[in-house]
């Protein structure tokens, strides 16, 4: 499994952005899939989360209500809108796919395939 991370940059507080995943895998609905990242000296932290047909999602407090993920099977794609992007939103962001677990999962030890990460910048 390969997955493609892209849409990160440099924004302004209050400001919107898009990421997405594309993932090289013959049955991409096999996998759950999430959103991670990590600031400059900090540990690596779930974001968001969605299960294998899109129909639960999972989210960190902070971003309840500013973030959303979704994904489309057929395009093998999974996406995070950003909304009213703050300051400590800045991080590096990484999507991994869970094939194993029967459940949304918030532990990056629970994901088997991540992909590079994309740099998320947000301006005060």
């Amino acid at each position: 499994v390969q997955l493609q991370a892209s849409g990160g940059g440099l924004v302004q507080t209050g400001d919107s952005l898009r990421l997405y995943c594309k993932a090289s895998v013959r049955t991409f609905s096999n996998y759950n899939m999430a959103w991670f990242r990590q600031a400059p000296g900090k540990e690596r932290e779930f974001v968001a989360a969605i299960n294998r047909d899109g129909g639960m999602s999972d989210y960190r407090d902070s971003v309840k209500g500013r973030f959303t993920v979704s994904r489309d099977n057929a395009e093998k794609m999974v996406s995070l809108q950003m909304n009213s992007l703050k300051p400590e939103d800045t991080a590096v962001y990484y999507c991994a796919a869970d094939y194993k677990a029967l459940r949304l999962m918030r532990h990056k030890a629970a994901y088997e395939y991540w992909g590079q990460g994309t740099q998320v910048t947000v301006s005060s």
